[in-house]
């Protein structure tokens, strides 16, 4: 039997000739070791954001839907 694996990371990610706080919101999938990365069209504050659990920190409405689509 063959062995499949699944992963997903959400990551910021600075625009090009962006140097401001804020930071584009990005999603990795690897799919049996192969990956792809697509943008959430959303940005969000590096103050707000845990980059050990790669995720938004805080109880607000904002932080709670910030990758729902």
């Amino acid at each position: 039997m063959m062995e499949k694996s699944l992963g997903l990371l959400f990551y910021l990610k600075p625009a090009k000739n962006d140097q401001g706080e804020q930071r584009f919101v990005y999603l990795r999938i690897r799919v049996n070791g192969k990956a792809n990365e697509i943008s959430t069209k959303r940005k969000w504050s590096t103050t707000r954001w845990n980059a050990s659990t790669n995720r938004a920190t805080g109880s607000k409405k904002d932080a709670k839907h910030l990758v729902c689509f």
